[in-house]
């Protein structure tokens, strides 16, 4: 692989500031965001045991529940302090490293996670080494699955947390609506928001099969980020989210809505020996 830059300071900065260890079990938002990615994942991860490769698994939120399920779990972040995290975690390893470059062997995981990275970096090519790297570590017809930032969330969140009436933030929206890019003046760090669309073309392009688009928290979010922003209250394990979630299901379908939610998740696979799809072949693997 080329050499690629580092990691941004700023990025690092942040993550090693903040408790992203809490942020998925905290807020009705978070919990949203961590049950759906779970169930997800669950519908399509190969049976237990399978070796799963975690790209900018954090602090191992889902490398722990990953490794309760019986699969074996290493994480890979670039953020010293989730590495001791993740490693802290029973049943999962941890190393220091970064997306585009990974220090694994070709084809030596079952599955591959990029939960995180690809809204972590601005530029086309380096989300393209990103995703080729996680192809080129997968086995033949293991499942890759990655995660990205809705281009529209930003819009949809200063709606439900502050309000978008000043032109300030206006001008600042309608270059990330324009551009994808948002430089980290509120609230989160450097980031790089996506459409359903760009996300599959890029998947496309990094030679993964056509992907399967998932809307992560649906279109309710908002209505849930507003209340618990405004009234103060927090709505886990009340109707409201269990609203929310419901409305997540119902709007998978719907191609429509997947740009809606605050994340969206593509389900993909490398290629297969024969050409055989991704379940076909494992179920002529396990047999």
């Amino acid at each position: 692989m080329t050499s690629n830059p580092a990691v941004r300071p700023e990025i690092i900065d942040f993550y090693t500031r903040s408790d992203e260890a809490a942020r998925l079990h905290t807020t009705a938002t978070g919990t949203l965001e961590l049950a759906r990615t779970r169930e997800l994942l669950r519908r399509h991860l190969p049976p237990t045991p399978a070796r799963v490769l975690d790209v900018g698994g954090g602090p191992g939120t889902h490398a722990r529940w990953l490794a309760e399920d019986g699969y074996t779990v290493h994480v890979v972040d670039p953020v010293p302090k989730h590495v001791s995290q993740a490693s802290a975690l029973d049943g999962v390893t941890a190393e220091l490293g970064d997306a585009r470059r990974l220090t694994a062997a070709a084809g030596t995981y079952d599955v591959v996670l990029l939960l995180g990275p690809l809204y972590h970096l601005h530029d086309k090519a380096d989300r393209f080494s990103a995703l080729a790297e996680a192809a080129r570590v997968a086995r033949p017809g293991g499942l890759v699955a990655a995660a990205a930032i809705s281009r529209y969330s930003p819009l949809l969140d200063y709606i439900a947390t502050t309000g978008i009436t000043e032109p300030a933030i206006q001008d600042g929206v309608r270059d990330t609506l324009d551009q994808g890019r948002y430089s980290g003046q509120r609230g989160f760090t450097v980031a790089y928001f996506q459409t359903s669309a760009e996300l599959r073309e890029e998947i496309t392009e990094a030679g993964l099969a056509d992907p399967t688009l998932y809307g992560v928290e649906g279109p309710g979010w908002v209505a849930v980020k507003a209340i618990e922003k405004y009234t103060d209250t927090n709505l886990l394990n009340t109707a409201m989210y269990d609203a929310a979630l419901a409305a997540a299901r119902l709007a998978e379908p719907h191609t429509a809505l997947t740009d809606a939610s605050a994340h969206i998740l593509a389900i993909t696979s490398t290629r297969s020996p024969k050409g055989l799809p991704h379940a076909a072949w494992h179920a002529t693997r396990d047999n």
